[in-house]
């Protein structure tokens, strides 16, 4: 009905690609993960889940050590399950029934208690909010390493230029293979990488001017502007909303 998989990764560790014949539920109690599905990746910090349908392939890198918590599901148990990759906001009561689960090792349809629980689980995965924090990869060598780099010092205000430069590429050819591989300019991608670390901020505690400031903000009205400008609200009135569904 539904396993799980409660496991210690070291910093750094990669988890090959790989797919499950059942849905998947990746979760993490202590450090954040970077699931890549294609060309698609997600930053998953302890506050979120990825949902990843059975059979689609797909990788794990661990930037520092995690402490991982997944449910495997059946498929067929419900039909309201998403049907593609999605992360979600884990609440806290979320978060104990996916720990108590593990601890249960497995959920037996037979056990009443066991049952109520996956019953309970399912309810919050299928009203689950889904969370905006996808990040598209160019396939190309130059263009990726370009991307890491930004990924790896979202506080810097290094220009474009400049980081084409350190990869041996013209800013001309890392916009064209943006377009192309990404479907955005360059800047455009930036300010989602800068989203999507801003969202494990906030998720994580932080206050909007400590999360501005990490993203390389000298003025926190800027890093609002351009996170209203992508999410069409405030940080301060995403963080209370995602606060009140818990």
């Amino acid at each position: 009905m539904i396993s799980t998989l409660s496991y210690e990764y070291p910093r750094s560790f990669q988890v090959p690609e790989h797919a499950h014949g059942s849905h998947q539920l990746i979760y993490a109690i202590r450090g954040v993960m970077q699931i890549s599905v294609r060309r698609c990746a997600w930053l998953i910090p302890p506050h979120f889940g990825m949902w990843i349908p059975a059979r689609t392939p797909h990788s794990i890198h661990m930037p520092d050590a995690v402490s991982m918590r997944t449910l495997y599901i059946r498929r067929g148990l419900s039909p309201k399950l998403p049907a593609v990759c999605k992360v979600i906001h884990v609440t806290p009561l979320m978060r104990e029934l996916i720990v108590e689960a593990v601890r249960l090792r497995e959920l037996r349809k037979r056990d009443r208690l066991h049952c109520a629980i996956r019953d309970l689980l399912l309810s919050s995965l299928e009203n689950a909010s889904p969370m905006a924090t996808s990040l598209t990869l160019p396939e190309d060598p130059r263009a990726r390493a370009v991307a890491y780099r930004v990924m790896r010092n979202l506080a810097e205000r290094e220009t474009l230029a400049g980081v084409c430069a350190s990869q041996g590429a013209t800013v001309r050819t890392i916009q064209r293979i943006f377009r192309r591989e990404v479907g955005s300019d360059f800047e455009s991608w930036r300010r989602q990488a800068r989203l999507m670390k801003a969202m494990e901020l906030l998720a994580q505690g932080f206050s909007v001017k400590e999360v501005g400031f990490a993203l390389g903000y000298r003025q926190s009205t800027a890093f609002v502007e351009m996170f209203r400008g992508i999410l069409g609200t405030t940080p301060g009135a995403w963080i209370r909303g995602l606060r009140s569904q818990a």
